[in-house]
């Protein structure tokens, strides 16, 4: 019982030293002007977030996601729902980002780096990818918070009382 103890605050300490990426990387993403985002701020949100994804990640494909099954209970399945709609939003606010690095490839913007380039000026479906990525950032980081106050309270029922 002992290890496991351990393992859920190890778990529970990387999950949670993943949440200041997560609101700092939205809020360069969504809080400040929307209407103007360059190459360089995106790769700057991807810089801050990817971090925050593997400290949450690791502990969830390797430690919470196998152990799932075993503790199905209702807290754990509502815990386990908003963390997959978590993920869900992820993937979705993905297929925008993907489009827009094919369009910064197209238009050889690797080779030519422009910090000012304004993305929306590089395809008429632009705004709408990046509208998949900011509902994506946003919806990501609202299921993560409701999963993560899941989280806790569970962490709490089976570790702490």
């Amino acid at each position: 019982m002992a290890s496991d103890v351990m393992t859920a605050t190890a778990a529970a300490t990387m999950v949670t030293a993943s949440l200041p990426f997560y609101l700092y990387g939205a809020w360069i993403m969504v809080g400040r002007d929307q209407d103007h985002v360059t190459w360089d701020r995106l790769m700057r949100h991807l810089r801050i977030i990817v971090p925050g994804l593997v400290l949450n990640t690791v502990p969830v494909a390797f430690w919470m996601a196998p152990r799932l099954f075993d503790q199905f209970g209702g807290v754990a399945a509502l815990h386990a729902f908003l963390g997959l709609q978590a993920y869900a939003l992820l993937a979705f606010g993905l297929t925008g980002i993907v489009r827009i690095f094919q369009v910064k490839r197209d238009a050889d913007l690797y080779e030519l780096e422009d910090p000012d380039t304004n993305l929306n000026d590089l395809h008429e479906n632009m705004a709408a990818w990046r509208g998949r990525l900011r509902i994506g950032v946003f919806g990501y980081v609202v299921f993560w918070i409701l999963a993560y106050v899941i989280g806790l309270y569970r962490y709490y029922g089976l570790y702490v009382a």
